[in-house]
């Protein structure tokens, strides 16, 4: 398919877009966005009003919402095998939508420093951070990969938050996330990924 452009920042969650696209194999251009200039700007507005990336425009299809994209890839692209038969999706949706949900509201919350009372537990989604966290545990031990005994699009989304959060200390480095860890980032989709958002940040660096 022709007509796919990323919209990103190398130090962003645009990073879990990239990856997903060279997983994928597909041919992308891409349009890198500085934070409070181009990402801002109405060309770009148009795109996602709410000023944030990744973003993708696929033959004049947007979708925004990193999870959306990795789901997306994944049926446009059936060819590379990252979304499981519609019999085998139930781990697939689940823990995709519990990293976007659950898991970074409660990490969100953490790192600003906001920590739910026992009654306001009951109105938030995640509970509290520490089930949260129990809860992923025994997920990524279950299983080789997040969704059963194969890759699948949940990975690069589950595992991206996995390892950020291990290498910025938002998540504690336990024994069942490190082995993940060690699943996922020899993937060559992942190196090449890590290698252009790499080359992109330094070239925006030296930009000034």
């Amino acid at each position: 398919m022709a007509g796919l452009t990323l919209y990103t920042n190398p130090m962003s969650r645009g990073r879990i877009a990239r990856w997903m696209l060279e997983e994928v194999g597909a041919d992308y251009t891409t349009e890198v966005l500085g934070y409070g200039g181009t990402m801002k700007a109405d060309a770009y507005l148009a795109i996602n009003p709410m000023g944030k990336v990744p973003a993708i425009v696929h033959d004049g299809r947007t979708v925004t919402e990193c999870a959306a994209i990795c789901a997306y890839l994944a049926d446009a692209f059936p060819n590379a095998g990252l979304a499981p038969a519609a019999d085998e999706r139930a781990n697939y949706y689940r823990w995709m939508f519990f990293a976007a949900g659950p898991l970074e509201q409660a990490i969100t919350n953490r790192s600003l420093g906001v920590t739910p009372t026992d009654d306001q537990q009951r109105m938030v989604g995640y509970g509290d951070y520490d089930r949260v966290v129990s809860v992923l545990e025994a997920a990524v031990s279950a299983h080789p990969y997040i969704a059963g005994e194969r890759f699948t699009a949940a990975d690069v989304y589950v595992g991206s938050h996995v390892m950020w959060g291990a290498q910025f200390g938002t998540l504690p480095k336990l024994d069942a996330f490190m082995a993940y860890i060690g699943r996922l980032a020899d993937r060559p989709a992942h190196k090449r990924a890590s290698e252009l958002d790499d080359a992109a940040m330094a070239e925006m660096q030296a930009a000034g």
